[in-house]
């Protein structure tokens, strides 16, 4: 039986790179060995990291003003990673929460300069059900921090306010998702497992101007961006087989029509599940509508002592990864770039049945 994915990560990947990065592990550019066990510092390698980092640029297209790394630690270890590189000694950040991934950039931002990381609004009294507007963002600040897509809740940010200060974005979940201003922003970073690829890597965008900032004397090697972009991601030992699988995953971007051509697909995707999940008296959306994510679909029954029943349906389907979050309970449709809109009418036929039970 064909499975439908709606796991919120890792995530789904198209076909074709799946085929891609099996052959790899296989066999590597007719070298005899696999990707797996070619140093990073052979010349095929850093190929692959070089057209990686080129495809990062041209998709989201970016000019030589800026940097792209591929790094190992995922998006948490982001979290330290800014603060570290742009807090100055006694400066302010202004961080918005948005979830549970935004408070734990706080967290970290506040163990490393305690008081200096200002919460500028959040929608945590409401359970994160939605996310927050029109709040003031003091003159001065070093940084705003803004996370654009929160999994585990389902809401998206729509605009992002600015401010006069270096812009920072956790795009983990929404990255190659949709067109963006990218410009707007100094430093973008998104876990691979979303949109991108295998765990293991972590994408950086980094504007080249604002590196080298660190006022922090107790700057660790690893987590100092300047010499990451001077090492052009082999500081240490990177995450190749993550960042070749990412390259294939680029690649098949840019052969579909890019972004902007991803952005109306997953637009329709959305669209068909929300219509349901409205218009369907069996359920109930979990979160605002107006910020409801095209990523994270949140959905919940209204007569929960049905759970057993919608369950075994849905399995029956083929559909896998559906249980919400601890945090909200209920239903997590999972609908990344790679999962086909064949999938969401899979599970859209299914709470249609659930329904006329």
């Amino acid at each position: 039986m064909k499975k439908h994915n709606f796991t919120a990560g890792p995530c789904i990947l198209a076909p074709e790179v799946f085929e891609g990065a099996a052959a790899a592990v296989r066999e590597f550019e007719g070298m005899g060995l696999s990707l797996l066990e070619v140093s990073h510092r052979d010349k095929k390698v850093v190929a692959v990291m070089e057209e990686a980092q080129q495809r990062a640029l041209k998709t989201l297209g970016l000019g030589d003003d800026y940097a792209v790394l591929f790094l190992q630690g995922g998006a948490s270890s982001q979290f330290a990673m800014v603060p570290f590189n742009l807090l100055t000694l006694n400066g302010r950040a202004g961080y918005l929460n948005t979830g549970t991934w935004a408070s734990k950039a706080i967290e970290e931002a506040d163990k490393l300069a305690p008081g200096q990381a200002l919460e500028l609004a959040s929608s945590k009294d409401r359970n994160f059900s939605y996310i927050p507007k029109g709040f003031a963002i003091p003159s001065g600040l070093d940084y705003v921090h803004y996370t654009s897509n929160n999994t585990i809740f389902g809401t998206q940010m729509k605009a992002f306010p600015k401010a006069d200060s270096l812009m920072v974005c956790d795009m983990s979940s929404d990255i190659f998702s949709k067109e963006i201003n990218v410009a707007d922003y100094d430093i973008i970073y998104a876990g691979a497992q979303k949109n991108l690829g295998p765990a293991g890597a972590t994408l950086y965008i980094v504007k080249d101007e604002i590196l080298g900032k660190s006022t922090s004397p107790f700057m660790p090697t690893y987590l100092d961006l300047k010499q990451q972009v001077e090492k052009e991601s082999m500081l240490n030992t990177p995450p190749v087989f993550s960042v070749y699988v990412a390259m294939l995953n680029l690649r098949n971007l840019i052969a579909n029509g890019g972004v902007k051509a991803m952005e109306e697909r997953n637009n329709a995707k959305a669209a068909l599940l929300y219509k349901e999940i409205d218009e369907n008296p069996a359920f109930r959306g979990a979160v605002e509508v107006e910020d409801r994510s095209n990523m994270n679909v949140t959905f919940l029954l209204n007569d929960e002592s049905r759970t057993e029943e919608f369950d075994t349906m849905w399995k029956a389907a083929g559909i896998v990864g559906l249980p919400g979050h601890r945090s909200v309970g209920g239903y997590r449709a999972s609908i990344y770039n790679a999962l086909p809109i064949e999938s969401i009418q899979v599970l859209v036929d299914v709470m249609r049945a659930f329904n006329q039970h």
